[in-house]
């Protein structure tokens, strides 16, 4: 992958270009995210430059042999460890790895902006946990004390570190502080919290931020040729989130903004049986869908309490949104709009958990009635 093929974060890819430019490049980095930032992409573009024989200013040069072998994630110099599930495979060892890593850059090569979720469900282990076994820190240390085969650098790229067996992560911690010559690590994490303080002491840490909405929608126009208001929508609502920006464009179009007009009249006038009927209609959404209503009202309540506050030039809503957004804000106060928004973040969480979506929504529902509406108002 080269940096050209990422939208946006021009200001972490000039700092690695500028890094290696000088020969000033830590050894171990600690590339860190929310999640749907595109920091492995990111890691594996800062891996081709670093192996490109013809390397620009700015990018790898795509057509040298290095480059060439990177584009399909089989350099003889750059290493993965990722999660796996413990799924049932080869009883030989070394074939089942190859065979891993066979799926491994496939997975790669298809889904270049893909997340664990994504991973897990190629390989097949979506049912079971993904961990970094204890047996990689052993591999690591295997691997590395050879020689590089044809670049004067070794990349070892760790995804979710964070998912690392506690054995592993404490077995590799000499090797990141004193690694061979010319040996890089780039762990690749969107939950540094989770990491050992040990490991993240022994790194540079390289922050990459989400997208804004203005790249994700000239990606979406540009990549997959989609009309520019859909592009608009999807934006909002990923939030920054390129590949949840993806799964969106394959499906249907929400009508979310209708269904939270409609939600917050029946929550405001205590309209139970709507609110009964709209427990019942969200109980049979899909798992996305649910998800992206409950990301859509968060976005929803963000604006309002800008409109609220005075903070119109930074609102994000258009058109019939940005006029439910300055009716709504007549009956809102900041108290409510926080009270709301932080009923919406739990029973996001709940719902994340696998609770019943009915009766979630319907406690939702009848908790943000009493905050829009109290009865002793």
């Amino acid at each position: 992958m080269k940096f050209s093929a990422i939208p946006g974060l021009s200001g972490v890819k000039k700092v690695l270009t500028d890094a290696a430019a000088s020969n000033h490049i830590a050894h171990a980095q600690l590339f860190v995210g929310a999640e749907g930032a595109l920091n492995l992409p990111l890691a594996l573009a800062f891996a081709t430059y670093l192996h490109c024989e013809n390397r620009g200013e700015d990018d790898a040069c795509g057509t040298c042999a290095a480059c060439s072998k990177n584009l399909k994630f089989i350099h003889p110099d750059t290493h993965f460890v990722f999660p796996l599930s413990n799924v049932k495979g080869d009883k030989d060892e070394d074939r089942f790895r190859a065979d891993i890593l066979k799926l491994w850059r496939s997975f790669l090569m298809e889904n270049p902006f893909g997340q664990l979720d994504d991973w897990t469900n190629y390989y097949g282990g979506e049912d079971k946990m993904a961990l970094i076994s204890k047996d990689e820190s052993r591999e690591i240390v295997k691997t590395l004390s050879l020689k590089p085969f044809e670049s004067p650098y070794k990349v070892m790229i760790i995804w979710q570190p964070e998912l690392m067996h506690p054995s592993a992560a404490n077995g590799i911690l000499k090797i990141l502080e004193e690694p061979p010559p010319k040996t890089y690590f780039i762990l690749v994490t969107n939950a540094a919290d989770r990491l050992l303080p040990t490991i993240i002491s022994r790194t540079q840490i390289v922050t990459v931020p989400l997208l804004d909405d203005a790249e994700v929608e000239t990606y979406l126009c540009e990549k997959h040729n989609i009309d520019p208001a859909r592009a608009a929508k999807i934006a909002t609502l990923a939030d920054g989130n390129l590949p949840l920006a993806a799964r969106l464009m394959e499906k249907e179009e929400d009508n979310n903004a209708q269904v939270f007009t409609d939600w917050m009249r029946a929550c405001f006038k205590k309209n139970y049986g709507a609110l009964v009927s709209f427990a019942d209609q969200y109980h049979g959404m899909d798992k996305l869908s649910q998800r992206n209503l409950m990301n859509y009202s968060i976005n929803m309540m963000r604006e309002t309490m800008l409109h609220v506050a005075g903070a119109n030039n930074i609102n994000r809503t258009r058109g019939d949104e940005l006029k439910f957004v300055q009716d709504f804000s007549k009956v809102m106060n900041l108290e409510k709009i926080e009270k709301s928004f932080n009923l919406i973040n739990e029973a996001s969480y709940h719902l994340e958990r696998n609770g019943s979506a009915k009766m979630i929504f319907l406690d939702l529902s009848l908790k943000i009635s009493e905050t829009l509406n109290p009865l002793n108002a």
